[in-house]
């Protein structure tokens, strides 16, 4: 795995939107509280719109075609998520991070770009959206700027355990709906061995029984040792009152692996960054997930 260079003051930062129209006095607010630390390049196409996208296929196609593997540019951070990635991922080069590495940041929809850097064997940023750090408090703020500074300092989230054990392994993942829509498209690849990461907002939970099912017969639940469980935001019981967390807990449970719930990690507004592709450590002992050189 291919650890990006660690951002110093002065680095360059490409702001990128390549899914759903963003709040703009979101972004500037998050723009203006990083622009001491980075500096901040975009196109002027990203402030387009189309629809449910920021702008069309073909701008923010070019846009990612622009900065991936761009040697001017360290790091390249969502302005938000929504909707989008998945009509244009498959046509990027992701060869071109592997050759010139930076940090890909982001969550919620950004998920798909998670999974084209591990692929490529790079880590990534699971972290705050610029239009979510717009809304942040300076906590929040200054763990989503450490994380790019020192991205392997030694962290441990703490949530609840759901069942027992301990391993390490590959952090992967992001929002569970992305990760079911990637595994419709063939693209999605966890590696043997992994922790998956999962979390969404308001689906209800016969849609996450749903999701959990279709990616278990899938295969792709054989190659997890542990389930790192955030936030299920907004999710609803649904029309028969049955609550998320009993069909997670109906579904994971039974895999006889290590899960960890209630995790900081997603659309809440702790949002703790997680870094995704080196090893992480999940003790289902004493509900936690352990990141960096822990």
């Amino acid at each position: 795995m291919i650890l990006p260079p660690a951002l110093c003051k002065g680095s360059r930062l490409a702001v990128i939107a390549p899914s759903g129209p963003f709040d703009r006095a979101l972004l500037f607010r998050a723009m203006g509280w990083i622009s001491p630390h980075f500096k901040l390049v975009f196109e002027p196409g990203l402030f387009a719109r189309d629809g449910l996208f920021a702008g069309s296929d073909h701008r923010r196609r070019a846009e990612l075609e622009r900065w991936v593997g761009n040697p001017d540019v360290d790091a390249l951070v969502v302005a938000r998520g929504g909707h989008g990635l998945i009509r244009i991922t498959s046509a990027i080069d992701w060869g071109a991070l592997r050759e010139r590495p930076a940090w890909l940041v982001g969550f919620s929809d950004a998920t798909l770009l998670h999974l084209e850097a591990w692929k490529a064997g790079v880590a990534s940023l699971h972290a705050a959206n610029l239009a979510s750090l717009g809304r942040s408090d300076l906590q929040a703020r200054e763990a989503w700027l450490k994380a790019l500074m020192e991205p392997m300092y030694p962290r441990t989230l703490e949530g609840q355990s759901w069942t027992r054990g301990r391993v390490r392994g590959p952090l992967v993942g992001g929002n569970l709906t992305l990760l079911f829509a990637a595994s419709a498209a063939r693209r999605l690849e966890l590696p043997s061995g992994c922790i998956l990461a999962i979390e969404d907002i308001q689906e209800t939970s016969y849609r996450v029984d749903r999701m959990l099912a279709s990616l278990k017969i899938a295969g792709h639940f054989d190659k997890v040792a542990g389930f790192a469980v955030g936030e299920f935001t907004d999710c609803s019981a649904g029309p028969h009152g049955v609550p998320t967390n009993h069909v997670l807990r109906s579904e994971l449970l039974p895999l006889g692996v290590p899960v960890v719930a209630e995790l900081p990690f997603g659309h809440g507004r702790n949002n703790q960054p997680l870094l995704i592709g080196p090893d992480a450590e999940l003790d289902g002992s004493t509900g936690t997930l352990r990141l960096g050189n822990s």
